[in-house]
């Protein structure tokens, strides 16, 4: 396969996720935004607003010439680390967490932003660092830096989730510079062992932990979340209850239009509109892959696979989430979720893959040509 078939397969795909999270929100969100607003779009006509935003955003990525991607790394980062740490002095505090920056009525998280400066960074640093990699400690300190860094801050916000997947994401990248196992079975160990001091640290975390293994043990409290979502998957059948014939939206599923828009496919739609989700992300997962494995150029290489892996980690932790293979984390569906800033990163990340891939063919087409 071509690379610019993978690359409209890859926008296809893209563009299927897209329209099934627009009919999920509003299905989801209609009555609720009605009883709270008087209009039974307010919910779709923001989460459009992110789309219209993501992909305007990725369209001037696509006019940016390639090389002042990897040029800027630097500076995107610093603003990245700038921006967490106005979140965390000055962002506004819901449930808690201080994890958003409010400009006049807009609102962000940086911390989503900084996931994808993390990959671009690192895909950089790493390309000019190829030969060190293997050289133990020496070669690691600078990418284990980094994302320590970033993921220290976003501790601080609390925000546990997104601080392990900036970690995880920056093992990928490491094994894919060929680091050695040694090194990343050491860095991962100490790892789990930080996450699990964090976990027993914090009482809330505890409770999660509690109501994974055992839901039934407090179902109106630490465990009704996840058993609204095993009802509404449950209740789905082999086919569903069809497009809006969800009865858990009806205020008794939290997040069924964020977090758990997934359970909300599997009541409406049924065990075959969840394979049919899988499936669409095993492929938009596997063009990206087979992308970055097409790529000539190092950092293009470790750009793709950081920003395919950020993504295929988001999914794969938000389904088990939602299945109750892990315990509660609010992470969303990629391309599906309603949220701004997530989806404004996501279909940035899109856009730089098909990038570094048109950019790609290019140049070899150059070189081929002696040019």
């Amino acid at each position: 396969m071509t690379p610019r078939q993978l690359r409209r397969i890859f926008l296809m795909i893209v563009f299927t996720l897209l329209g099934l999270g627009i009919i999920e929100v509003y299905s989801a969100t209609s009555l609720m935004s009605h009883m709270a607003y008087g209009d039974s779009l307010w919910f779709v006509k923001r989460h459009l607003a992110a789309i219209v935003v993501g992909l305007s955003l990725g369209l001037g990525c696509l006019m940016v010439p390639y090389p002042a991607v990897r040029g800027q790394a630097r500076w995107l980062f610093l603003i990245s680390l700038v921006l967490l740490f106005l979140a965390f002095v000055w962002g506004q505090e819901i449930g808690g967490a201080r994890r958003w920056l409010r400009l006049g009525r807009l609102s962000f998280q940086p911390s989503e932003f900084a996931q994808l400066s993390v990959v671009i960074y690192l895909a950089d640093l790493l390309a000019r660092t190829r030969g060190k990699i293997r050289q133990g400690w020496q070669g690691l300190w600078a990418p284990l830096l980094v994302s320590g860094l970033v993921a220290g801050v976003i501790l601080l916000q609390p925000d546990l989730g997104t601080a392990v997947a900036i970690g995880s994401i920056a093992l990928l990248l490491l094994w894919m510079a060929k680091a050695r196992w040694s090194d990343l079975v050491c860095v991962s160990v100490i790892a789990l062992v930080a996450v699990g001091i964090l976990i027993a640290g914090e009482e809330y975390r505890r409770r999660r932990i509690f109501a994974f293994l055992d839901p039934w043990k407090d179902p109106q409290g630490s465990g009704y979340q996840i058993l609204q979502s095993y009802f509404a998957l449950a209740s789905g059948g082999w086919l569903g209850q069809g497009l809006g014939g969800s009865s858990q939206k009806l205020f008794y599923l939290p997040s069924a239009h964020t977090d758990f828009i997934f359970a909300m496919v599997g009541e409406e739609l049924g065990w075959l509109g969840t394979t049919a989700v899988l499936a669409l992300l095993a492929l938009l997962l596997s063009c990206g892959f087979r992308i970055a494995l097409s790529l000539q150029n190092w950092f293009s290489k470790y750009l793709v696979c950081g920003l395919v892996g950020m993504m295929g980690l988001e999914a794969m932790i938000n389904i088990a989430v939602v299945t109750g293979l892990m315990p509660t984390k609010g992470l969303p569906l990629p391309l599906v979720s309603y949220g701004g800033s997530a989806m404004v990163v996501n279909l940035i990340a899109c856009a730089l893959i098909l990038h570094a891939s048109r950019h790609d063919q290019r140049y070899t087409l150059e070189s081929a040509l002696g040019r």
